[in-house]
């Protein structure tokens, strides 16, 4: 007669991917905002610490936390889309098969979710990288001096319409498709394997190793279209589309589609890290209990 071994395990809950980009979000977003200062530069003239001197020499400390609300409201509709979506599609495929999905559905079901994320992401995005963080690159008559990501989002409505907030969405959409491949897809799997060698368990150790190959994922997969969707958001019609925008940035060579993808890298993998550590803080503690019988 055999016994029923009972075993229990965290479930995330669908909105712990939203709060814990954002826990992340508040960490990173000095280097976010430098990132958007030196892809915006029409000719390479600084580097990551003379752009955060200049910024910290004319507006002070605080600017380098310029569009933070923005950024707060950006990962609660972008970040707590795509995570709901493939971590809730996920775990129930799991729970039905038994077993860790293939790599190759993880990489379909982060595409949607990042689509997804992106389309809905889009107009707190603009706000954020157009607007409120390019404000301090202005001079203080032409600044817009939005009061926060909110008032950002119903100005633009108000006076240059919906489709104004919605610029860049396709762009937008399939950047946040790379950039789930890059992180949730990827982040699963390298966790996968890091569990398989039997050395690891799931602790911080195991979450920071697979955090930091998914961040180094996604820096390289979304920097071409992070340097092009950056320069359509901040254009003043100067491009017909996304083919224009390619070609023009085309022409200043290779090295152009790559322009600060290692300040890129230095805000994307340690926000990717802090996200996973904090979500899986969040699921060890406050998860969705389930117990199963083996």
């Amino acid at each position: 007669m055999g016994f029923e071994v009972m075993t229990e395990k965290r479930v995330s809950r669908w909105y712990f991917g939203g709060i814990a980009s954002c826990a992340a979000a508040c960490c990173t977003h000095p280097l976010d905002l430098i990132k958007v200062h030196l892809q915006t530069q029409q000719e390479v003239k600084m580097r990551m610490t003379g752009m955060a001197l200049r910024v910290v020499r004319s507006d002070g400390v605080l600017a380098l936390y310029s569009g933070l609300s923005a950024s707060m409201c950006r990962q609660l509709t972008y970040s707590m889309t795509r995570f709901a979506i493939y971590e809730t599609v996920r775990d129930s495929v799991a729970d039905g098969t038994q077993g860790p999905m293939p790599f190759y559905q993880k990489v379909l079901l982060a595409s949607f979710g990042g689509l997804a994320g992106g389309f809905i992401g889009t107009p707190a995005d603009m706000v954020n990288v157009s607007r409120m963080q390019n404000d301090v690159k202005l001079p203080p008559e032409f600044r817009r001096n939005y009061a926060h990501a909110l008032d950002g989002v119903i100005r633009v409505w108000r006076e240059e319409g919906i489709r104004k907030l919605f610029s860049g969405a396709s762009m937008a959409s399939s950047r946040g498709a790379l950039v789930s491949v890059g992180q949730l897809s990827c982040y699963d799997q390298a966790k996968q394997l890091v569990l398989g060698t039997g050395i690891f368990t799931d602790n911080i150790a195991t979450h920071f190793i697979a955090s930091f190959i998914a961040g180094g994922c996604a820096t390289i997969l979304c920097q071409p279209m992070d340097v092009v969707k950056t320069r359509l958001m901040n254009s003043k019609g100067e491009y017909g589309g996304v083919k224009h925008c390619l070609r023009d940035t085309a022409k200043l060579g290779p090295k152009a589609f790559y322009k600060g993808l290692v300040p890129a890298g230095i805000r994307l993998i340690p926000h990717t890290v802090l996200t996973f550590i904090f979500l899986e803080q969040l699921r060890m503690y406050f998860g969705i209990r389930v117990i199963t019988a083996t």
